[in-house]
C-alpha cells in the first residue's frame, strides 16, 4: 500500500471511486454495512482538489484503492449545507478547550475506500496519513458524520479514537462532528 497526494490524472479514478460509495448508489443493506460518501464530487472537481493539493490516495497493487481529503475551511468554494452547518457552529463547538473558530484546522474527508479493498488497514492508513499531512498546517481534522452513517462512525470514533465535540442538524439530518490531532511525523 502506497500513499501519495493526488495528481491531476487521478480524477477520472477518484470520481468513480466516489461514485460507487456514494449513499445514491448502495442499497440500504450495503450503507449500513460499509457506510457511504455524500455529497457532488465530480471529476472536475477532484480535479481542482488534486491540483491544490487537498486530496491523499492510496495505490494497491497500481490502482487507486482510497482517497481522503482535506481542506482548509476558508478553502470551500459554496460550502455544501453540512459543511456550512459546521462553519457556522465552530464558535459553539470546543477543541481542547477553546472555540473551534480560535483553532486552526482542516475539513478532513470524505475518506472513500474500494469495495475490494476494505478491512486491509487503507481507511487508517488515509487516516494516519491525514493527520501527518495536516501537521504543519492545523492543530486538529473536522469531520462530520451523519447519524445514519453507523459504519463510518463506528471507524472514525470508535476505531480511530475521533472526539465527537458536538452535533447539529440540517434539513432533517443529524450530524456529529469528531475531531483529532494532528501529528508531525515521527
Amino acid at each position: 500500500m502506497r500513499i501519495r497526494p493526488a495528481r491531476d490524472d487521478d480524477a477520472p479514478a477518484l470520481a468513480a471511486l466516489f461514485a460507487a460509495n456514494r449513499h445514491d448508489a448502495l442499497t440500504e443493506r450495503q450503507r449500513a454495512e460499509q457506510g457511504f460518501v455524500q455529497g457532488s464530487f465530480d471529476e472536475a472537481a477532484l480535479r481542482a482538489m488534486a491540483g491544490a493539493g487537498n486530496v491523499l490516495v492510496t495505490e494497491e497493487a497500481g490502482a487507486l484503492a482510497g482517497l481522503v481529503c482535506l481542506a482548509a475551511p476558508g478553502d470551500v468554494p459554496d460550502p455544501p449545507p453540512p459543511v456550512a452547518a459546521l462553519l457556522a457552529a465552530q464558535d459553539r463547538l470546543e477543541w481542547r478547550g477553546r472555540p473551534l473558530s480560535a483553532t486552526r484546522w482542516l475539513l478532513y474527508g470524505p475518506v472513500v475506500v474500494g469495495g475490494g479493498h476494505r478491512g486491509k488497514g487503507v481507511a487508517r492508513g488515509l487516516y494516519e496519513a491525514a493527520l501527518r499531512s495536516a501537521a504543519p498546517r492545523a492543530e486538529a481534522v473536522v469531520a462530520f458524520v451523519e447519524r445514519a452513517n453507523e459504519a463510518s462512525r463506528k471507524v472514525h470514533v470508535d476505531g480511530f479514537g475521533m472526539a465527537v465535540l458536538g452535533g447539529y442538524e440540517v434539513h432533517g439530518r443529524a450530524y456529529e462532528v469528531v475531531a483529532a490531532a494532528a501529528r508531525p511525523s515521527a
